[in-house]
């Protein structure tokens, strides 16, 4: 069998060709649009089939090096710890604290969901985390990172990214069908009881539109080199930090080091009255995200999927349901019981299920409908980016006592 072996250069390449195929199968695709499907999830997936049936059919195979994916892996994550600014979780208050708790006690269970289930079936319950808050409150982006640690050497799992970006696309359509129906009730309630403050439907519309729509913003080269040279930073001191880390004899991921970083230099930046070229360095992690999703979904081994069908599907139904329970049950009394409590329930849903993307959507449905909710636009992204923080440490506990 003929054996293409790409470095690390081509793979990467290879990868942006990757991306540029999952946008143009979204655009041309309603269902992929809807539920914001990302493009290197897409894009991955088509050459992991077609490589897949290459390699089956003793056509060919397709090789490839993975160096560059923990380098880019390593600065997406990074990106995330310089979005942890104190100043901004003082302006959002005691609510950005609250779902943040909230978020805590949500991935905490979906771990125990996971790991309960799959022991169960006689998985290996770390299989079961990977099912758990690696893909839903995760994201895309923990799935296939911590995928990759699970099927490193220290840990040896097989399958484990597989499993864990399988489930994480299914989060991703989950959360968005989830969020409007769960609160669609408790709002006619409101309603019906005057408690639902309507403004003009013109004006909700025009506010909602502006909230979603993609963010534009003026820079230059300099304000560019200024967020490397924070990044790289944030990387090289992380390192040292990721080693006092090893020393506690407790195993974390590779780029927590520099994700604790990223939080202390932006903290610092900013308390000294420095600029921070917060919109740069979001916009560096976007790119770094895209291409290491891709490159993860195209070394994606889909036959260990077949294998462990059954268990995975009972687990994400038994998270549906847990999240709807709790959802409707529990979140919306803690929130409050009224009109902003249901448009952060609704956006709750989409990033524990999902992704950031997932729950502006989802508050989007019911604010374009029903009238603007400032509070839960601003707590609900920002207490989702500072979850990554806990679940990292969390995923991290769990794997552990199960080793």
């Amino acid at each position: 069998m003929f054996e293409l072996q790409l470095d690390m250069f081509q793979t990467v390449g290879l990868a942006a060709v990757v991306f540029w195929l999952g946008n143009f199968l979204i655009k041309k695709s309603a269902f992929l649009s809807k539920y914001h499907i990302p493009a290197p999830l897409v894009g991955g997936l088509v050459f992991a089939i077609l490589n897949t049936i290459l390699t089956a059919t003793g056509t060919m195979n397709i090789s490839l090096d993975d160096t560059l994916e923990s380098i880019l892996m390593t600065v997406f994550f990074t990106t995330v710890g310089f979005s942890a600014s104190i100043p901004l979780i003082r302006r959002g208050g005691k609510l950005i604290v609250l779902i943040l708790f909230v978020s805590v006690v949500v991935l905490t269970i979906q771990n125990i969901i996971g790991s309960g289930i799959a022991s169960l079936f006689g998985m290996d319950p770390r299989l079961g985390v990977g099912v758990g808050s690696i893909a839903l409150m995760g994201g895309p982006g923990t799935a296939a990172a911590f995928g990759a640690t699970m099927e490193g050497p220290l840990y040896g799992i097989e399958g484990a990214t597989a499993v864990s970006l399988a489930a994480a696309t299914f989060g991703l359509v989950a959360g968005s069908l989830l969020g409007g129906p769960t609160m669609r009730k408790r709002i006619t309630q409101l309603e019906q009881k005057n408690q639902l403050a309507m403004n003009e439907v013109a004006a909700t519309k025009e506010e909602a539109e502006e909230s979603m729509e993609e963010e534009k913003f003026e820079t230059s080269s300099g304000r560019f080199v200024r967020a490397g040279m924070l990044l790289a930073l944030a990387l090289g001191t992380g390192v040292i930090v990721s080693d006092l880390l090893a020393a506690t004899g407790i195993t974390f991921p590779g780029y927590m080091g520099a994700l604790l970083m990223g939080a202390v230099i932006r903290n610092v930046v900013e308390l000294t009255g420095h600029y921070h070229p917060d919109k740069e360095i979001i916009t560096t992690g976007e790119v770094s995200l895209s291409l290491f999703l891709a490159m993860a979904m195209m070394g994606l081994e889909l036959w260990v999927l077949a294998d462990l069908a059954i268990p995975i599907i009972v687990i994400l139904l038994v998270q549906v349901i847990f999240m709807f329970l709790f959802s409707y049950f529990v979140l919306f009394n803690i929130l409050g019981k009224n009109y902003d409590a249901a448009v952060q329930t609704t956006g709750f849903i989409g990033y524990a299920m999902g992704s950031t993307s997932n729950a502006m959507a989802n508050m989007q449905t019911i604010t374009r409908k029903y009238g603007p909710s400032p509070a839960a636009y601003i707590a609900i992204p920002i207490g989702g980016t500072f979850s990554d923080f806990f679940n990292a440490i969390i995923i991290t506990g769990f794997l552990n006592f199960f080793t």
